[in-house]
């Protein structure tokens, strides 16, 4: 990976040549930022510039035998850690490298659900034990083969829990020329005693228009869907990819049907949406849910008068006028929280005909009823 393929994140790419540069390279690393931003590509850029026998100025050659290596995931001084999900005789994550390697090769803004996916783990919950520890510090005692340093890049620390306690001796004192990177996406869940013997590094979310510019770019769709896209993916460049595979129009045919037929308390038609919306397959199912939140959002700033502020085309802009006009801001925020709970309860894989079912009742009573659920602060307008 080259820091020239990274998208956006100029200051962190200059914050790490220069420590590269300056020779001042910590021994342990912690790549904090929200999914989509690129922590992870980011870490494996810079692992690969340190290695680079024939490194530029700004960034890695790309054609020395290190970086051809890197290119590949191959390269003997470069181990990798994740959550992998315990099941048959794997007891620990070497058993999912080649799973492993081929997901980061195809798209480094990978997530937890699209590791989840390509491993076809349905409901078993990812996991960094005991085992995987050991084996982490096993990897940690050998010496460089080929290069100065000998890198571990570990994805998720926040499922290391109380395991995590074996690897602190070795990040206060790691063994000579060791880079160990951890890549998080959430700091409150990791250890306090791995946190502190780590320097941190914070990575912001990506930006709209670096989303925009390699939508178009890279994809070849026209700006305007782009800066759609852009705005509804809020920094996280795997949600733009989702946006973009997914048909749009059905997501909005659903979620604004959906809507009109429990604000209008029709039970026949409810139970009609259920059934479609249960057969869709849980990807399909999340992704309609996260377009509704954001539609939701476009109302509130309609009813608080930041009309400039809403970017929908077309019919989605004539649905969102329509709808804010039958809302306040305490129901939106009642159906944005429902929504999310819902997200929620589907990624744990509930049972989508009883989800999408309380879900509706649950919109029934907030739009026709205006019962909003215990604990809904109301919001005078």
């Amino acid at each position: 990976m080259l820091f020239r393929e990274i998208i956006g994140q100029k200051e962190v790419k200059e914050q790490l040549i220069q420590s590269v540069n300056e020779n001042r390279v910590s021994h342990a690393q912690l790549f904090l930022g929200p999914d989509g931003s690129g922590n992870f590509a980011l870490a494996l850029a810079y692992a690969q510039f340190i290695s680079c026998t024939d490194r530029q100025e700004a960034d890695s050659c790309g054609n020395c035998s290190s970086c051809r290596k890197y290119n590949k995931l191959i390269h003997p001084d470069l181990h990798f850690s994740y959550p992998f999900f315990r099941g048959g005789d794997k007891e620990d994550s070497l058993a999912d490298l080649e799973e492993w390697r081929d997901l980061v090769l195809s798209n480094p803004y990978f997530d937890l659900d699209e590791w989840r996916h390509r491993l076809d783990a349905q409901n078993k919950q990812p996991n960094i034990n005991k085992a995987e520890c050991l084996n982490i510090l096993h990897r940690l005692s050998l010496k460089p083969f080929e290069s100065e340093y000998k890198t571990m890049i570990v994805w998720l620390p926040e499922y290391l829990k109380n395991e995590g306690n074996r690897l602190l001796k070795t990040l206060e004192e790691p063994a000579e020329k060791t880079l160990i990177i951890l890549v998080s996406k959430s700091q409150d869940q990791i250890l306090n005693t791995i946190i502190s013997r780590t320097q941190l590094v914070k990575i912001p979310a990506l930006s709209k228009q670096d989303i925009v510019e390699y939508l178009v770019q890279n994809k070849d769709i026209p700006e305007t869907q782009a800066t759609r896209i852009a705005y509804l993916s809020e920094g996280n460049l795997q949600t733009a990819l989702n946006f973009l595979k997914e048909d749009e129009s059905d997501d909005f045919r659903l979620f604004s049907s959906w809507m009109r037929m429990t604000f209008a308390d029709k039970g026949s038609q409810i139970f009609l949406f259920v059934d479609e919306a249960s057969k869709l397959g849980r990807e399909n199912q999340k992704n309609m849910l996260r377009y509704g939140i954001h539609l939701i959002r476009e109302c509130i700033m309609m009813i608080s008068g930041a009309e400039e502020l809403v970017h929908l085309q077309s019919s989605e802009l004539d649905f969102v006028k329509n709808f804010s006009k039958h809302l306040d801001l305490a129901k939106a925020e009642a159906l944005v929280n429902e929504l999310e709970k819902a997200h929620y309860h589907i990624e744990r894989n509930a049972n989508p005909k009883i989800l999408f079912l309380d879900v509706s009742l649950q919109f029934v009573k907030i739009l026709k009823f205006n019962t909003l659920p215990a604990g809904t602060q109301y919001i005078l307008n």
